[in-house]
């Protein structure tokens, strides 16, 4: 049976990125809908002692929806913190290879952004890797997760509505712009070892 992941900060820790009112129903509402509903399609089935990842990568329908958004949502909560105290760029091997790959930093959040504004409907952006460490962005619509194509999922923007319309309503560019704040780069560089 799969659980509601408990957040590393505050319900208030975010704002004013996202308030507390919109992290309290997309994490303690939203979240824990999918968690009851996948723990019910499971039950008695093979999918039931199955990690989460492997759910997403063999099901199909209501239990895929499901367990895609358990997972995407856990990846996208753990990879914030406070805006004091996250590590405001990244290091390493990951850093090398986003100047390698977009020239600068600021240069892959521009298209990260773009690739977020522009994908029609409800879904996620994602930064994710392949095997031999090449960094590709990916517009995921629905439920689906990277994870699906072979690829490892490192960083994401939510991208259906209900993760920032009580704060932004329909201006979802200034969400977008805004989670760089709050993003801790220190937990993208560990997805990426």
């Amino acid at each position: 049976m799969f659980t509601l992941i408990e957040l590393p900060y505050a319900n208030d820790a975010l704002a004013p990125v996202i308030s507390a009112q919109t992290l309290q129903f997309h994490h303690g509402k939203h979240l824990q809908g999918y968690v009851d509903n996948l723990n019910k399609l499971i039950a008695d089935t093979p999918f039931e002692d199955m990690w989460l990842e492997e759910i997403v990568r063999q099901s199909t329908g209501g239990m895929f929806n499901n367990a895609g958004q358990i997972l995407n949502h856990n990846l996208y909560f753990i990879q914030f913190g406070p805006a004091a105290t996250v590590a405001k760029a990244p290091t390493g091997a990951l850093a090398e290879q986003i100047v390698k790959q977009w020239g600068t930093l600021d240069a892959f959040k521009v298209e990260f952004e773009s690739k977020g504004v522009t994908l029609f409907g409800s879904g996620w952006v994602w930064l994710s890797a392949q095997e031999d460490g090449t960094l590709v962005i990916t517009q995921e619509s629905g439920a689906s997760n990277p994870v699906t194509e072979g690829l490892k999922p490192l960083l994401t923007f939510d991208v259906w509505e209900h993760a920032y319309y009580l704060d932004y309503q329909n201006r979802r560019a200034a969400h977008l712009s805004a989670l760089w704040q709050i993003v801790d780069w220190k937990v993208i560089e560990e997805r990426y070892m």
